[in-house]
């Protein structure tokens, strides 16, 4: 670690003192980048509606109708989307698992193929993009997307969701602890994470702070003191920088200590002494009690080690390849809708997302393009609803019925 300051030697001096005799250039500062590739479309045309006709397979053979709320969608959610746009339907919450672009295929447990995960670059970064464009136009001015994604291509969608969202609305980069330690490899550390890049619309976005209930250990240890009120702990009155105003002068005879200002006003910090809330130590130090509540949590970081997948705990739900943790998604939809909400899942393979948004009362729209997806995601939300076609329809592309007839009704049987 660097402790002081380098001194610059005289080649140095000479180098940097060439460089201030030329003409100075400035760079303009932009709020958003973008990666720039052949293959990328311009917005405008990305946008441009496009018309797309389903058929409820539950129900009579209906066409031409409306995506709604609880409905499963057998189509390319490219056309999918487009047709929520088109109805202007919104969404509070979007959670994707999308493919990774590994370079495998990815087979079910019954050895059925899943979905090809193999992309050129460009054409995977332009994939995304397309649909995340897309997304934008669906999700609420309050709403909140998440990105589950592996480390292969994180620093590219982070760079276009920073396009599509704004830089500044990228609210964290989660790291999720997906296996355990034994996943070593002989020549690199071992692949222990991988990633969810959570954004908002605007600042002004659906949140409901979520947290794990403190052991006892945890609570002596941040709450060590106690008094005819219940237990607490002490913190400063005081916080950094300097204020004019009345946090910067004087309390009983004492200012903030150098370069910082009170928390309260000198009349509010009076009414919490004359309360008991103001903790005196022998030399005369002020600090505030703050006491431990019944529903006191530990807030939920950036780092989530407690949700590894299914398949890396020995429990097979459905043996859908890339099938997520089910309380993972459970405290996402907790966190970023509330009860009226409508969580959309465009790649919602074995239905994770949809079980975890009825679980927690939401409604919820899901979309995948695989068959295989479709036929877990269809027996898994039987079992959790008794009967799903009582509660929720199962619309498909008119062209992919007409290719696929035969093994969707093998479905619906």
């Amino acid at each position: 670690m660097a402790t002081g300051v380098i001194q610059s030697t005289d080649s140095e001096k000479s180098i940097s003192a060439m460089l201030k005799s030329k003409q100075p250039y400035f760079i303009p500062r932009y709020e958003n980048v973008s990666l720039n590739y052949i293959s990328k479309n311009l917005e405008s045309e990305i946008l441009k509606p496009i018309d797309n006709t389903y058929i409820v397979l539950n129900n009579s053979r209906e066409e031409t109708c409306k995506i709604l709320n609880n409905d499963i969608v057998f189509s390319d959610n490219l056309f999918a989307i487009h047709s929520l746009i088109n109805y202007n339907q919104k969404v509070d919450l979007i959670y994707l698992d999308p493919p990774y672009n590994t370079g495998f295929d990815f087979f079910s447990k019954d050895n059925n193929h899943a979905y090809s995960d193999s992309f050129d670059l460009s054409e995977y970064i332009e994939f995304m993009r397309i649909r995340l464009i897309l997304l934008r136009e669906v999700l609420s001015d309050n709403g909140s997307i998440y990105v589950h994604i592996g480390h292969q291509m994180l620093p590219y969608l982070k760079v276009v969701m920073d396009e599509i969202f704004g830089i500044s609305n990228c609210r964290n980069i989660i790291t999720r602890k997906k296996c355990s330690s034994k996943n070593y490899t002989k020549n690199q550390f071992p692949n222990l994470n991988d990633f969810i890049l959570f954004y908002s619309k605007n600042n002004n976005f659906i949140w409901n702070p979520q947290g794990t209930v403190p052991s006892e250990d945890w609570i002596k240890k941040e709450y060590p003191k106690i008094d005819d009120k219940g237990q607490y702990k002490l913190v400063p009155i005081h916080a950094p920088g300097i204020r004019n105003g009345e946090t910067g002068k004087e309390w009983k005879g004492m200012l903030p200590p150098k370069g910082k200002h009170w928390q309260y006003t000198p009349e509010k910090l009076d009414e919490m002494d004359k309360n008991g809330e103001i903790y005196w130590s022998k030399t005369g130090n002020p600090r505030r009690k703050v006491y431990l509540t019944p529903d006191k949590k530990i807030p939920l970081g950036d780092y989530w080690h407690d949700f590894r997948d299914a398949h890396h705990q020995s429990i097979k739900i459905t043996g859908y390849p890339t099938e997520k943790n089910l309380s993972m998604l459970e405290m996402i939809v907790r966190s970023s809708s509330n009860s009226d909400s409508v969580v959309l899942d465009p790649f919602c393979g074995s239905g994770t997302t949809l079980i975890a948004a009825k679980n927690e009362q939401r409604q919820f729209i899901g979309i995948d393009q695989s068959l295989n997806a479709i036929k877990h995601c269809i027996q898994r939300l039987e079992v959790a609803q008794s009967n799903i076609f009582n509660q929720a329809r199962l619309l498909c592309d008119k062209d992919v019925y007409e290719y696929f007839s035969i093994d969707i009704e093998s479905i619906l049987r």
